[in-house]
């Protein structure tokens, strides 16, 4: 495929843009996206991991006040490797195993931001998936009841309680 702006280099570059529903797609050349100020992976100045990683984590406060909670989450160190949070959200990556043990705390707001979700719920099978989706909600209904008993809301919890031995009972059976 050419470029679609020079139409004599090949296109190395492919882009999509949606604003307000509307596709449109760019197949360009280096040296044109250089021209019109694309960002190009790989190159200076270009898109990096740290700089997405940044962005989410709001690590890179220029011209923003950090507060005494994100100094505290910047110091924070791993006790096996000794790799800082600081030092993590530099690299994109952790040093070892441990390091999910010791920025746990820090991980979630990061795995909402970016999955809107601490949980893994993937796609689901449209044969096998009743059985699952049964299970989930069962499970989904079982946090309910916990929250209503806290919450002292007894008479919430009883039909909570019933609604999850209805659906054990007619739970599919693998």
């Amino acid at each position: 495929m050419l470029c679609q702006e020079c139409g004599v280099k090949p296109a190395t570059l492919h882009f999509t843009k949606i604003v307000n529903g509307e596709k449109t797609e760019f197949h360009i050349c280096e040296s044109c996206a250089r021209e019109k100020g694309e960002l190009i992976p790989g190159t200076a100045g270009g898109f990096s991991i740290h700089s997405l990683l940044s962005g989410l984590l709001d690590l890179e406060g220029a011209g923003k006040e950090k507060n005494a909670a994100a100094q505290t989450v910047q110091g924070l160190r791993c006790e096996n490797c000794g790799m800082t949070y600081s030092q993590f959200s530099k690299l994109g990556r952790f040093g070892c195993s441990s390091c999910y043990k010791y920025f746990d705390s820090t991980l979630d707001p990061l795995f909402r931001r970016v999955h809107g979700s601490t949980a893994h719920v993937g796609k689901l099978p449209k044969r096998a998936g009743a059985q699952i989706m049964c299970k989930r909600k069962i499970d989904e209904l079982k946090q309910e009841l916990q929250q209503s008993i806290a919450d002292e809301e007894f008479e919430t919890a009883a039909e909570l309680r019933d609604q999850i031995r209805k659906l054990e009972k007619e739970m599919p059976q693998e």
